[in-house]
């Protein structure tokens, strides 16, 4: 069953009752865990840039479609790459500050993999 998001604000997130003060994925199947931030920081020298790994990664955990929460004021993005490694593999992606993103994972019908960035 999907998890549904509470609320958010600068720092953390609640998903089912369940506070988070770090970056999440929710996976298609509804399992939370922690983003693996090192995965873009490797290689891009940052975590507010989603790389090609990290793309790779979360189509593993089965993403057809993909939210992603930018951060609350839209800090984080997707790389050129993770973009068009995503277009070709046919996963659609949306991308948003996380309250608007959080909005878009809650009402959507289809399973979808979510990945949260908590603060800027």
């Amino acid at each position: 069953m999907k998890p549904r998001i509470d609320d958010t604000s600068f720092g953390r997130i609640t998903i089912d009752g369940d506070v988070y003060s770090h970056d999440v994925i929710i996976t298609a199947g509804g399992e939370v865990t922690r983003r693996r931030r090192d995965l873009s920081k490797k290689v891009t020298g940052t975590s507010h840039i989603v790389s090609q790994v990290e793309a790779e990664y979360l189509l593993e955990l089965g993403a057809k479609r993909l939210i992603i929460g930018s951060g609350q004021y839209g800090a984080l993005h997707l790389s050129d790459e993770a973009e068009a490694f995503l277009r070709k593999a046919g996963c659609a992606v949306t991308v948003a500050p996380t309250p608007q993103a959080i909005e878009a994972y809650n009402i959507a019908a289809e399973p979808v993999t979510a990945l949260f960035h908590l603060t800027c």
